[in-house]
């Protein structure tokens, strides 16, 4: 594989020059301020698992912004390698945490997302014929409802704050998933739009961990 090769998925890209998606590119400051403003709230609690998502949250806003500058086949693995640790430390951390189980089941927890995810994307692609890339996003935002859903009734705020974050997390797939639909429409696409959203999304479900343990765990 060559990863020097160029990547161009966005409305806004028209040339492969460094500033060819300037909005895009700029919008990655939501990761960054995102990750400000909750360590800002969080700094006092020292927490390994809000802190570690906090470092992470700011190495997606880098790799992402690499991505929609440089747009190379290594700058994208800089953009989803991030999020895809992400999805996996928050999902050990809300399966030992808020469903108060073994660590060993965290892990397995992270074990059958990928063929969790899989299935679901496959299923999505063959109903919708694809959604320009978000489909392998679905399956976090059903387990996000899903795991809210069940901490509903036994822990009512952490519940209502990660159906919150699915809501997020389905706005800011939308205006992902319709970027190059529109582009006739809106030349500069929405992908920008899901860097804030999806900025806040993420600022948002580390903040509910926090509260869990301090008010719920």
């Amino acid at each position: 594989m060559d990863w020097t090769a160029q990547v161009d998925n966005y409305c806004e890209r028209t040339d492969f020059s460094f500033w060819a998606e300037p909005v895009n590119a700029a919008s990655n400051a939501a990761f960054l301020i995102a990750a400000f403003v909750v360590w800002r709230i969080v700094r006092d609690r020292p927490d390994w698992g809000v802190r570690a998502l906090l470092l992470i949250l700011t190495a997606i806003g880098i790799g992402s912004f690499l991505f929609h500058t440089v747009a190379s086949r290594w700058a994208s693995t800089a953009d989803v390698v991030p999020i895809m640790v992400f999805i996996l430390v928050y999902l050990w951390l809300a399966t030992v945490r808020m469903l108060e189980l073994p660590r060993w089941a965290g892990f397995v927890a992270v074990a059958l997302f990928f063929p969790f995810t899989a299935a679901v994307s496959s299923a999505v692609v063959a109903i919708t014929g694809g959604l320009n890339g978000s489909e392998g996003y679905v399956p976090t935002m059903l387990l996000i409802a899903g795991y809210g859903l069940w901490l509903l009734p036994r822990k009512p705020a952490t519940g209502r704050g990660l159906l919150i974050g699915a809501g997020l997390l389905t706005l800011s797939l939308t205006a992902r998933s319709v970027d190059e639909a529109l582009c006739e429409v809106v030349p500069l696409g929405t992908h920008w739009l899901w860097h804030l959203l999806n900025g806040t999304m993420l600022a948002w479900m580390i903040l509910v961990l926090d509260r869990h343990g301090t008010t719920e765990g």
